[in-house]
């Protein structure tokens, strides 16, 4: 992982005031702070590209040489770069799983990893060692459809009906590249804070679904009170709760869990993506009301939308994949053809 290249980096950084980064054997210029949360901050960064590294013909520098898909690299050699920071052995091994999960995925609608390394820092004089892990990413500088819906909502704005079912195509191309592979993984964190948007003029925004921090194989076999309790512990942990699967709050000593965890996720998805909450995010505001019991329930309300409102066809739409049952609960190829047929009836 290029860890002896960047521990002497990591040196020539605090000579430098920390302006700089290496990731390898490329540096990058970090411009400013995009976001932070847990124990990881997210840069905007530069890359720095020296003579020796330029490609004949410009552009893109030491990475382009390094990235399978030429396509990310980006033009004005702009990057979002995270920094993690890793305490202990279970925060290494995490951060290792996340970034072996990500380079199994390549697709238009994923987030994907460009390059990467996990150096040992020296937390004290005393001695301790700790890592740090840099992860570089294209950037998407218009934030998430999280950010995007709470503009929206001071503003009283909409999505059209259109844009709502051309994003959420787009979510559903991604989700079935990693549901098809063998064995299946689910993305389990799929939410609108984990979406990104990039706006496009004359189109309908690009979505890109992020952060493999939480994504496995998806099926799993539950045999026994303890793993159902295993279970649901780890997906208190992983799974947001207003976007979380019934059968993650409430497990069954004996259930075969696969996919269709994220399909219930979509299915808030979309829904925040008309209203800009989760369906269930409701319960949160009310006296004795309960989240997980409005969830397991699938007691779904309606707000006030756009007028016109959203058609009648994307409230069923969105019933469909939140079918407390995951038995018959839709598989995404499903998904897909219902919401092709959706988008030839309302595209104009």
């Amino acid at each position: 992982m290029g860890c002896t290249f960047s521990g002497l980096n990591a040196l020539y950084d605090a000579v430098n005031g920390g302006a700089d980064v290496w990731i390898n054997e490329n540096r990058f210029r970090i411009v400013r702070q995009l976001g932070e949360g847990g124990f990881a901050y997210v840069y905007l960064v530069k890359e720095v590209v020296t003579d020796s590294s330029a490609s004949p013909g410009g552009g893109g520098g030491g990475l382009a040489k390094k990235v399978k898909d030429t396509s990310h690299i980006s033009d004005d050699g702009t990057y979002a770069m995270k920094k993690v920071l890793i305490q202990n052995n279970e925060q290494l091994e995490l951060v290792r799983e996340e970034i072996r999960v990500s380079s199994l995925f390549s697709h238009p609608n994923l987030l994907p990893l460009l390059d990467h390394a996990i150096i040992a820092v020296k937390a004290n004089q005393e001695g301790s060692w700790n890592h740090e892990a840099y992860l570089l990413f294209p950037v998407h500088l218009d934030g998430t459809l999280l950010d995007n819906s709470k503009v929206m909502k001071a503003k009283k704005e909409f999505f059209s009906t259109s844009d709502v079912l051309q994003i959420f195509r787009q979510l559903c191309a991604g989700l079935k590249h990693m549901h098809s592979l063998d064995p299946p993984y689910a993305h389990n964190d799929v939410k609108p804070g984990n979406i990104l948007l990039t706006h496009r003029k004359g189109q309908p925004p690009l979505a890109i679904l992020m952060d493999f921090g939480s994504a496995g194989p998806a099926r799993r076999q539950i045999r026994s009170r303890s793993e159902a309790l295993q279970l649901q512990e780890w997906a208190s942990e992983h799974c947001s709760a207003p976007f979380r699967a019934p059968e993650l709050w409430d497990c069954p000593s004996h259930a075969d869990i696969d996919e269709r965890t994220d399909i219930w996720s979509l299915g808030c998805t979309l829904y925040a993506i008309m209203y800009g909450v989760s369906p269930f995010e409701y319960a949160l505001g009310e006296s004795g009301g309960s989240l997980q019991l409005a969830i397991v329930n699938a007691q779904i309300k309606w707000p006030a939308g756009p007028n016109p409102p959203y058609p009648e066809s994307l409230h069923k739409f969105v019933t469909w994949m939140l079918q407390p049952q995951a038995a018959v609960r839709p598989c995404i190829d499903d998904i897909i053809i219902h919401v092709d047929k959706l988008i030839s009836k309302f595209s104009h």
